[in-house]
């Protein structure tokens, strides 16, 4: 179990360094901005490649709500999930941490810091209820598509690709209206640095996540039957 939450907290780390990241140094950045298309493709881009990295060790959740829907759809053991959950939010903290060091290290402030907000933080000003249910549908294809590619039925060594593209266009959705979370620990890190309004709102980031998962975990069961 250690090394499987140690593979954890690594890769949660690389997603909410490389996602968040480049949401808070690249997106904007004059004449090269990636904008939108850019952060989304990197938020795919960190699960592809940490899925083929630590795959085979821990699974590649990087994500309490993909930890949850695979414990629900009966791929994952509910006793492991404390410990998954753990190594997740503590990935993300630490990445959150050297994200600060790095985007204070030309004397800028943080701004938003690439947290998930509703209402006046919504990137497009959604109120809650969009949100809530642009994260719980979200986070249900998510793990939708991640139980089917994972399938035993499924094409072996592709799961990670078709992983890594829904998440990117699940950011292409989504941006506009939470910042995309779709994964509390995501979410977590980058809350406790901006504090105020971004931890007061990270409880619907952890709710409507964990619901859209635990619905998924029970549906894709019965399609397989």
């Amino acid at each position: 179990m250690n090394k499987r939450m140690a593979a954890e907290f690594f890769g949660t780390l690389w997603l909410v360094l490389g996602g968040c990241g480049s949401a808070v140094l690249a997106a904007t950045f004059p004449g090269v901005g990636i904008g939108l298309h850019g952060v989304s493709l990197a938020f795919g881009l960190t699960v592809l490649t940490m899925a083929y990295a630590i795959g085979p060790i821990s699974g590649c959740h990087l994500n309490p709500a993909v930890t949850l829907g695979l414990a629900v759809g009966g791929r994952f053991s509910f006793k492991d999930v404390p410990g998954y959950w753990l190594a997740q939010v503590l990935g993300a903290v630490a990445a959150s941490a050297l994200l600060y060091v790095i985007a204070t290290g030309n004397g800028s402030a943080i701004g938003g810091f690439a947290s998930n907000g509703f209402g006046d933080h919504s990137p497009g000003k959604y109120g809650l209820g969009a949100a809530f249910l642009t994260e719980v549908v979200m986070t249900f294809f998510f793990l939708m598509v991640i139980l089917g590619s994972t399938a035993k039925k499924a094409a072996p060594g592709f799961a990670p690709i078709a992983i890594g593209l829904c998440l990117t266009l699940i950011h292409l959705i989504s941006i506009p209206v939470t910042n995309t979370s779709v994964n509390p620990a995501r979410s977590t890190g980058p809350a406790l640095f901006v504090g105020g309004w971004a931890l007061s709102q990270l409880w619907l980031f952890w709710v409507a996540p964990l619901i859209g998962a635990a619905l998924a975990g029970t549906l894709f069961p019965k399609l397989e039957e």
